[in-house]
Protein backbone atom coordinates (compact mmCIF):
# COMPACT_ATOMS: atom_id res chain seq x y z
CA UNK A 1 0.00 0.00 0.00
CA UNK A 2 2.87 2.45 0.81
CA UNK A 3 5.04 2.06 -2.58
CA UNK A 4 1.47 2.07 -4.30
CA UNK A 5 1.11 5.81 -2.74
CA UNK A 6 4.77 6.60 -3.23
CA UNK A 7 4.24 5.21 -6.96
CA UNK A 8 1.60 7.80 -7.53
CA UNK A 9 2.92 10.28 -5.90
CA UNK A 10 5.97 9.94 -8.47
CA UNK A 11 3.95 9.69 -11.92
CA UNK A 12 1.62 12.94 -10.26
CA UNK A 13 5.32 14.91 -10.14
CA UNK A 14 6.64 14.20 -13.71
CA UNK A 15 2.73 15.10 -14.90
CA UNK A 16 3.25 18.57 -13.31
CA UNK A 17 6.82 18.82 -14.55
CA UNK A 18 6.22 17.77 -17.75
CA UNK A 19 2.84 19.88 -17.90
CA UNK A 20 4.92 23.02 -16.35
CA UNK A 21 7.58 22.45 -19.52
CA UNK A 22 4.87 22.02 -22.39
CA UNK A 23 2.97 24.98 -20.99
CA UNK A 24 5.52 27.25 -19.32
CA UNK A 25 9.14 26.66 -19.83
CA UNK A 26 9.01 26.42 -23.74
CA UNK A 27 10.53 28.96 -25.26
CA UNK A 28 8.71 31.35 -27.82
CA UNK A 29 9.97 31.02 -31.32
CA UNK A 30 10.60 33.62 -33.65
CA UNK A 31 9.51 32.17 -37.46
CA UNK A 32 7.30 29.94 -39.02
CA UNK A 33 8.01 27.64 -41.50
CA UNK A 34 5.04 26.52 -44.32
CA UNK A 35 5.20 23.30 -45.78
CA UNK A 36 3.06 22.18 -48.49
CA UNK A 37 2.92 18.66 -49.65
CA UNK A 38 6.22 18.07 -47.85
CA UNK A 39 8.38 21.06 -49.96
CA UNK A 40 9.02 24.15 -47.99
CA UNK A 41 6.75 27.14 -49.02
CA UNK A 42 7.97 30.03 -47.16
CA UNK A 43 9.75 31.34 -44.04
CA UNK A 44 7.75 33.96 -41.77
CA UNK A 45 8.76 36.21 -39.14
CA UNK A 46 6.59 36.24 -36.37
CA UNK A 47 7.04 39.66 -35.52
CA UNK A 48 5.48 41.31 -38.51
CA UNK A 49 1.72 41.25 -38.62
CA UNK A 50 1.13 39.51 -42.44
CA UNK A 51 -1.42 37.71 -44.35
CA UNK A 52 -0.92 35.00 -46.23
CA UNK A 53 -2.81 33.19 -48.67
CA UNK A 54 -1.25 29.59 -49.17
CA UNK A 55 -2.47 27.71 -52.77
CA UNK A 56 -2.05 23.94 -52.83
CA UNK A 57 -3.74 20.87 -54.51
CA UNK A 58 -3.45 20.75 -58.62
CA UNK A 59 -3.89 24.46 -59.60
CA UNK A 60 -3.77 25.97 -56.85
CA UNK A 61 -7.46 24.61 -55.69
CA UNK A 62 -7.42 24.15 -52.28
CA UNK A 63 -6.32 27.34 -50.04
CA UNK A 64 -5.25 28.12 -46.16
CA UNK A 65 -5.51 32.12 -45.01
CA UNK A 66 -2.28 32.12 -42.32
CA UNK A 67 -2.71 35.44 -40.24
CA UNK A 68 0.37 36.20 -37.91
CA UNK A 69 -0.63 39.19 -35.51
CA UNK A 70 1.08 39.80 -32.51
CA UNK A 71 3.61 37.22 -32.58
CA UNK A 72 1.44 34.33 -32.62
CA UNK A 73 0.24 32.20 -35.79
CA UNK A 74 -2.98 30.63 -36.83
CA UNK A 75 -5.29 29.60 -39.68
CA UNK A 76 -8.13 31.85 -40.57
CA UNK A 77 -9.78 30.03 -43.10
CA UNK A 78 -8.82 26.91 -44.99
CA UNK A 79 -10.80 25.15 -47.57
CA UNK A 80 -10.60 21.59 -46.66
CA UNK A 81 -13.94 20.00 -45.35
CA UNK A 82 -13.26 19.74 -41.64
CA UNK A 83 -11.73 23.01 -40.60
CA UNK A 84 -9.84 21.54 -37.46
CA UNK A 85 -6.80 23.78 -38.91
CA UNK A 86 -9.22 26.60 -38.38
CA UNK A 87 -10.39 25.60 -34.87
CA UNK A 88 -6.42 25.43 -33.71
CA UNK A 89 -5.62 27.67 -31.21
CA UNK A 90 -2.50 30.33 -32.03
CA UNK A 91 0.89 28.92 -31.98
CA UNK A 92 3.90 30.83 -30.54
CA UNK A 93 6.20 27.92 -29.07
CA UNK A 94 9.17 26.71 -30.67
CA UNK A 95 7.69 23.06 -31.57
CA UNK A 96 4.16 23.62 -32.02
CA UNK A 97 2.56 23.15 -35.17
CA UNK A 98 -0.75 23.49 -37.26
CA UNK A 99 -1.64 21.14 -39.74
CA UNK A 100 -4.02 20.82 -42.38
CA UNK A 101 -4.11 17.09 -43.37
CA UNK A 102 -6.72 17.90 -46.71
CA UNK A 103 -4.43 20.19 -48.66
CA UNK A 104 -1.23 19.31 -46.85
CA UNK A 105 -0.05 22.26 -45.10
CA UNK A 106 2.01 22.17 -42.17
CA UNK A 107 2.93 25.70 -40.43
CA UNK A 108 5.56 24.91 -37.76
CA UNK A 109 7.37 27.38 -34.86
CA UNK A 110 11.08 27.56 -34.29
CA UNK A 111 13.81 29.65 -33.52
CA UNK A 112 15.85 31.00 -36.41
CA UNK A 113 19.02 31.92 -34.10
CA UNK A 114 20.40 33.61 -37.67
CA UNK A 115 17.41 35.92 -37.64
CA UNK A 116 18.34 36.92 -33.68
CA UNK A 117 22.20 37.22 -34.82
CA UNK A 118 23.57 40.64 -34.62
CA UNK A 119 25.05 41.72 -38.70
CA UNK A 120 28.62 42.40 -39.08
CA UNK A 121 30.08 45.01 -40.97
CA UNK A 122 33.87 43.80 -41.95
Amino acid sequence: MRNDVILVGVLLLLCAVGILYLFVLRESGNVVKVTVDGELYGVYSLAEDITEEIRSGENGSAMNRLIIRDGRAYMETASCPDGICVSHRPIFRNGESIVCLPNRVVVTVFTDDAADAPDIVA
